[in-house]
């Protein structure tokens, strides 16, 4: 990393600090997107272009003087990153909660993220500012008796819960990053091994999007049901979610072959750089050996196998 790239962008520890938010408020306001990232180069490599892979996100620095000049800062940001349970998401609406749970499951807002409680059952969280804005835009869906067809889908057992979530999480994954393979590779994620295999059938490729695959999302508990269902939770389950994101996966591995092929297994790929000069002539004789230069025969002299010096 140079000198001016660190003086012009923060580290996101850093930014998160000056912007007064904590670790998972700085990670929810990335998510939705009221603060913007850049990427970084990696440190000690400074051949390797931003973006590639391993390179760390950023801030830069007029995007924090942007924020903190806002005059009801640092409390509308906090308000507006803050993820609220199905409760106060149904205060927030002036619903009751299985309204809101019925409205959430249609599709109408989306979560943000989800924990499992002490019985393993999954809490989807929203953001607060969301529901705000939807809660403007939508009073009629609020006070009004629900559409016949909204109805029948909840009668039909719909849930867009956890498939809206697993959308929202896959445009961060690509959005923090403009490498064509780990974007493949985040897409990759969200499809079973199974499917992945028949979707990438060169080995090497699938092992690159391996090595590639984004970390498990937050809610991962120790125990192995609670590592199951977040798991299940994030693999794509129906039919055209799957066939959606088996040609997302097709199109972004055509562009990521063209920027650069899959490397061996064990091996790391990295940008191509750009090759080296090309070395001036040397003159003659340059480099060449001391001791084999003195024992170099004069021209014109005739070598013979042994010479004997003449008796007296």
């Amino acid at each position: 990393m140079t000198v001016e790239e660190s003086v012009r962008t923060l580290a996101l520890g850093r930014a998160a600090r000056e912007l007064g938010l904590r670790r998972d408020e700085f990670r929810l306001a990335v998510q939705l997107g009221l603060v913007r990232t850049v990427p970084g180069a990696v440190a000690g490599e400074p051949g390797r272009p931003p973006g590639a892979p391993g390179a760390p996100r950023r801030v830069d620095r007029g995007e924090v003087d942007r924020l903190r000049a806002a005059p009801d800062f640092p409390a509308d940001l906090r308000d507006r990153v803050r993820a609220v349970g199905t409760a106060e998401g149904a205060a927030i609406l002036s619903v009751t909660p299985g309204r809101f749970g019925r409205l959430a499951r249609t599709g109408h807002f989306s979560p943000l993220r989800f924990r499992l409680n002490r019985y393993r059952a999954v809490v989807w969280l929203y953001p607060a500012g969301e529901l705000a804005e939807f809660a403007l835009a939508h009073g009629t869906l609020l006070s009004d008796p629900l559409p016949r067809g909204l109805r029948e889908r909840l009668d039909r057992g719909e849930d867009l819960r956890p498939r809206n979530w697993r959308s929202r999480r896959l445009g961060l994954l690509l959005r923090a990053t403009a490498d064509p393979w780990e974007r493949a590779a985040a897409i990759a994620s969200l499809l079973d091994p199974l499917l992945l295999a028949d979707a990438v059938r060169d080995p090497r490729e699938r092992a690159y999007l391996d090595t590639l695959r984004p970390e498990p999302p937050p809610g991962r508990t120790e125990s192995v049901a609670g590592r199951e269902i977040v798991d299940r939770l994030a693999l794509a389950a129906d039919p055209d979610e799957i066939l959606w994101y088996g040609m997302s996966l097709s199109l972004a591995l055509d562009e990521a072959r063209g920027a650069r092929a899959a490397p061996r297994p064990g091996h790391r790929s990295v940008p191509p750089t750009p090759p080296a000069p090309a070395r001036r002539p040397s003159p003659a004789g340059a480099g060449r050996s001391p001791r084999r230069a003195a024992t170099t025969r004069p021209a014109g002299r005739t070598t013979t196998r042994r010479e004997v010096p003449e008796r007296r």
